[in-house]
């Protein structure tokens, strides 16, 4: 079975152009909690009718609540939850670990996604998504043909993939430029682009975060071929135009016939400098590079009023399938098969001997052929008639009526849902003295003499000095491919704890028979999220770096957690390295930096074929840790600094001396939006 097309749907018209273009499925958003919190969106109100109208399109309808959420809107959170569940959508796509666990509780029957900023980007991952309660991933836009296909055939869960539309510079889920740039998080759908401006690197394209758009049009025979089950297009805050092009270019290549021109016109209707297959076909670099020019917007225009056109009215019609049966003396019987639904109807009379004519097999096809304005249109016709039998056109045609208007009850019945009222009630946190935790980036930092709480070091840190200093060791927040590499690393190391940043991690790290400690960018944002931790056998968490020194103090739940309070935060995780846009490792050698329009340096270094973009300036709170409440321990994040530097830091912090030089607070006080 092909898999289904996903449409972006950002308002009622381009709701129009995803179903009057063929479209297997849409997905939305209402209110606060979905990623694309600037486009238009539906509301609550509506979102019934929207469904309904998919439904009897034979269209499922993925609604997205894949945004971060705080504990001061749970509430506004479990009622969005119970409504949109009522409303008869088909799956939630999530991010938050906490919303997943309130939705599991609320309505356990309904369909849960991962979104991809979950940055789930292997099968152990994936294998804790089905742990959780998840029937769907979407993949990592980063992987390329050999990850994916790995995947799609091992995995548990079905497999979602973007096919077509925008790439984010970042890993998905793994970005905070925007939130530590103006307090714009796009962990909470408010991502303001700043990746989008001038960035970069010496020899570089000037615009070193900013990619082209990613089409794999070509790819889909294939990728259904493998298994892929859905091929999602990105695009919600876009035209209801592209949206038409999109969903026609993906039916049309499923179905073997999508034309230069409609790849043209796609390129026409939104590209930035074109499009790139680059994370796919594994040929990262320069090429992939792009930024949306005058051009590219010039171009649009010449191609909008054919794509307005193509999608005023429907073009396209689910195919059903007719087998009728006619025998003297017996009832008419026609079934109609569209889409897995099989429905079966009956004449109210019985058939009579031909006193003339008998019913040929033409005639009838003809009359089944007719479905007019439906949504409808005839595939396979099979009939079988007695040799004499006599029917009137008038039946043939009613039966017809009735099989299409069945067909269309079964495909637009939502799915019942349970509503579960639940109280929730978390043990009240309280922590003692706090204590003090030290990550370095690498083993020659260590001042000597260091003494720390905990110490963390990188996993193939020298196995002599983690159990000198009894570390815990820091798993790569990028993995991908090499999984079962770096599994077996956690099996083998002499460390027993280990710092995660993805599911990934944790479900490697509790396989092992190890302890998880979360990193920060495990995206731990309330206290549903720090249960869900708990219960998967995480012992310590850090808490996220969006979340402020009052939404911290508040988080309930027993389970240790610290917070962040020196350190250049990774603003970034990339794949497509920039630096390399004007040089080679070879001359980088981890000592490179982004320059923004304002000639802010953002340091650059890399590990396991993926790149961190750190701040440009160091978090620090020496001389405020009075203000950090109800936590277990701080932690002292190392990136760039040498060994004098961490020494000079961590007496700073024992003397809680006032800073001297370039900082910030970080998002402690002012938190995000």
């Amino acid at each position: 079975m092909r898999g289904e097309i996903l449409a972006p749907v950002g308002n009622s018209e381009s709701l129009s152009a995803a179903l009057n273009c063929g479209a297997d499925a849409v997905y939305l958003g209402v209110g606060d909690f979905n990623a694309r919190k600037n486009a238009e969106n539906f509301s609550l109100e509506t979102l019934p009718d929207t469904v309904s109208l998919c439904h009897k399109r034979g269209v499922k309808v993925y609604l997205t609540l894949n945004t971060l959420v705080n504990d001061g809107e749970i509430k506004k959170l479990t009622d969005t939850v119970e409504r949109v569940t009522l409303s008869g959508v088909d799956a939630l796509i999530l991010q938050d670990l906490g919303v997943a666990k309130i939705v599991r509780e609320i309505s356990p029957d309904i369909k849960m996604h991962a979104s991809t900023q979950m940055s789930v980007q292997t099968l152990y991952g994936i294998e804790r998504l089905e742990k959780l309660g998840f029937c769907r991933t979407v993949l990592p836009r980063e992987m390329n043909k050999n990850e994916v296909e790995y995947i799609v055939k091992n995995s548990p869960l079905e497999i979602e993939m973007f096919v077509h539309g925008a790439l984010c510079m970042c890993v998905s889920g793994q970005c905070q430029l925007s939130a530590f740039l103006g307090s714009r998080s796009g962990n909470r759908g408010r991502c303001a682009q700043p990746c989008r401006l001038p960035f970069s690197v010496p020899g570089g394209t000037g615009y070193d975060l900013s990619l082209k758009d990613l089409s794999l049009i070509d790819k889909l025979p294939y990728l259904s071929e493998i298994g892929v089950s859905s091929f999602k297009i990105e695009g919600r805050m876009k035209r209801a135009e592209y949206v038409a092009g999109a969903v026609t270019a993906c039916r049309e290549a499923l179905d073997g016939n999508c034309s230069d021109k409609r790849k043209d016109d796609l390129q026409r209707l939104f590209s930035r400098s074109g499009f790139t297959d680059g994370y796919y076909e594994n040929r990262l670099g320069r090429d992939m590079f792009g930024v949306r020019t005058r051009e590219n917007k010039n171009e649009a225009s010449a191609v909008l009023d054919e794509y307005k056109k193509l999608y005023s009215v429907p073009n396209y019609r689910k195919t059903v399938d007719f087998v009728f049966s006619a025998e003297t003396g017996e009832k008419a019987v026609l079934k109609a098969e569209c889409e897995g639904i099989t429905v079966t109807v009956e004449s109210d009379g019985i058939c009579e001997k031909a006193v003339k004519l008998p019913l040929t097999e033409e005639r009838v096809a003809s009359q089944l052929e007719k479905c007019g304005s439906t949504q409808f249109r005839a595939g396979k016709i099979s009939v079988a008639l007695s040799p004499d039998v006599s029917l009137p056109v008038s039946v043939i045609n009613s039966l017809r009526r009735k099989a299409l208007e069945e067909t269309e009850k079964r495909l637009s019945a939502s799915p019942e849902k349970r509503i579960i009222k639940k109280k929730y009630d978390f043990d009240v946190h309280t922590s003692s003295e706090m204590k003090t935790y030290l990550r370095f980036e690498n083993a020659r930092q260590l001042p000597e003499n260091i003494k720390a709480d905990k110490i963390i070091l990188p996993l193939d840190t020298d196995e002599r000095i983690i159990k000198k200093y009894g570390a815990a060791a820091e798993r790569p927040r990028g993995i991908f491919g090499s999984a079962d590499m770096i599994y077996e690393k956690i099996v083998s190391s002499a460390a027993t704890e280990f710092f995660c940043s993805t599911l990934d991690a944790v479900e490697m790290t509790l396989r092992a028979g190890k302890k998880p400690i979360a990193s920060p960018y495990l995206n731990i944002f309330n206290s549903f999220s720090v249960d869900e931790c708990e219960k998967m056998g995480v012992g310590e968490i850090t808490v996220s770096n969006e979340l402020s020194l009052k939404q911290i103090s508040r988080l309930k739940c027993g389970v240790k957690r610290g917070v962040v309070t020196y350190g250049r935060q990774a603003l970034m995780l990339v794949r497509s390295c920039p630096v390399k846009n004007g040089k080679d490792c070879g001359e980088c050698k981890q000592q490179s930096v982004l320059t923004d329009r304002k000639g802010m340096s953002f340091p650059v270094r890399c590990q396991n074929g993926c790149s961190s973009v750190f701040n440009s300036v160091p978090l620090y709170m020496a001389d405020k840790l009075g203000d950090v409440k109800n936590v277990d321990f701080q932690l002292l994040y190392f990136t760039v600094e040498d060994k004098n530097e961490v020494a000079g830091i961590i007496s700073s912090y024992e003397n809680k001396t006032a800073p001297e030089g370039r900082f910030t607070r970080g998002l402690l006080y002012k938190g995000v939006e």
